[in-house]
């Protein structure tokens, strides 16, 4: 288990101000592959004008949380703390519970070690699955970010209940739990003393400017959440958007089967780079190759932003396509022929 010194801005996906650094002469508009968000919406239902031009409403946030605990298999909606996205919470957590040492597993999302160093705890990278257990607060993805790996819940609540017992918790990030089907989250292990889940909303539902993720805990951890957010916290459009797309199964039963799907087409378009697919979840393939670097160029030449990995340079992480002209540019950059093209059921 190594020590971390992580400071300053991070880097993430989406930046395609850095893509129009990089490849002033690509053609556009961008086809931006460098997040893990949905790139077919959910569609937005009407909102009326008090969403914009009124205060949010305390009686539509407790509903959200209502239906939040429903779709996140959760008992109590009093587990449930709304918030304008997860970044938020990630960033609140070590201000509002702190803790010496933590333990996060990596590699995996890098936010997590930087706001935990910030709040003044001792962070290390833990390596294995076994060093969490050195920690006062262990840290971990499931799935994880980047590489998709999943730890079943009966290996995690064992770990929740270590730490509980010296006073310490679990933060699972679940932010791409949605898709990934059932025996994955530890939601419906809450109420727990030494846990706390990540649900992040714009993820899978395409919607990542709305600002809306959720911290599953204890009712009294989930209480001082929001008291630490305070009034208003979550705007009005996202408590009403929310609220119906979180109470939609049908639609969401409907985006797994397609991505699903999806999947199958742009792991061909992958290995059609020269590169391996190690990794993923329904919303991100990870690959990798010792012509990273020169497949990153190529595509963005072609106005295709994926990420890559400053720390890891034979890595490339490929978000989807969303729409069919978006597939056929994928797959004219990495040539794949026609007749190699399969039709979708």
């Amino acid at each position: 288990m190594s020590e971390t010194a992580t400071t300053g801005e991070l880097a993430h996906g989406g930046r395609l101000s850095e893509a129009r650094r990089l490849f002033p002469d690509a053609p556009g508009p961008w086809l931006d592959l460098s997040t893990g968000v949905n790139p077919l919406a959910y569609p937005m239902p009407a909102l009326g004008a008090d969403c914009f031009a009124r205060l949010p409403d305390a009686d539509a946030e407790a509903a959200l949380r209502v239906v939040a605990a429903r779709a996140y298999g959760v008992a109590d909606p009093a587990c449930v703390a709304a918030a304008p996205g997860t970044q938020i919470l990630i960033n609140l957590l070590p201000r509002l519970m702190r803790a010496a040492r933590v333990a996060v597993l990596g590699p995996t999302y890098a936010e997590h070690a930087q706001a935990w160093q910030r709040g003044g705890a001792t962070v290390t990278a833990a390596e294995t699955f076994a060093a969490l257990d050195l920690a006062d607060v262990a840290v971990l993805c499931n799935p994880n970010n980047p590489d998709g790996r999943r730890h079943a819940p009966e290996r995690l609540i064992p770990l929740a209940n270590l730490l509980a017992a010296r006073g310490g918790f679990l933060v699972v990030d679940e932010a791409f739990a949605d898709l990934a089907g059932q025996g994955v989250s530890v939601a419906g292990a809450l109420p727990h003393p030494g846990l706390i889940v990540l649900r992040s909303f714009g993820k899978t539902y395409g919607l990542a400017g709305l600002r809306l993720g959720f911290a599953l805990a204890s009712p009294i951890r989930a209480a001082a959440i929001r008291s630490a957010l305070g009034p208003w916290a979550v705007s009005g459009p996202a408590l009403a958007a929310g609220t119906v797309a979180l109470a939609d199964r049908e639609w969401l039963a409907e985006t797994a089967s397609r991505l699903e799907w999806e999947t199958l087409d742009l792991d061909a378009c992958i290995v059609q780079t020269g590169l391996r697919v190690v990794g993923g979840t329904d919303l991100f393939r990870l690959a990798e190759g010792v012509t990273a670097q020169r497949v990153f160029a190529t595509l963005g030449g072609a106005g295709i932003f994926v990420r890559r990995f400053a720390d890891r340079p034979h890595w490339l992480r490929f978000g989807f396509p969303g729409r069919p002209q978006d597939w056929d540019r994928l797959r004219e950059a990495v040539r794949i022929p026609p007749t190699l093209q399969r039709s979708r059921p």
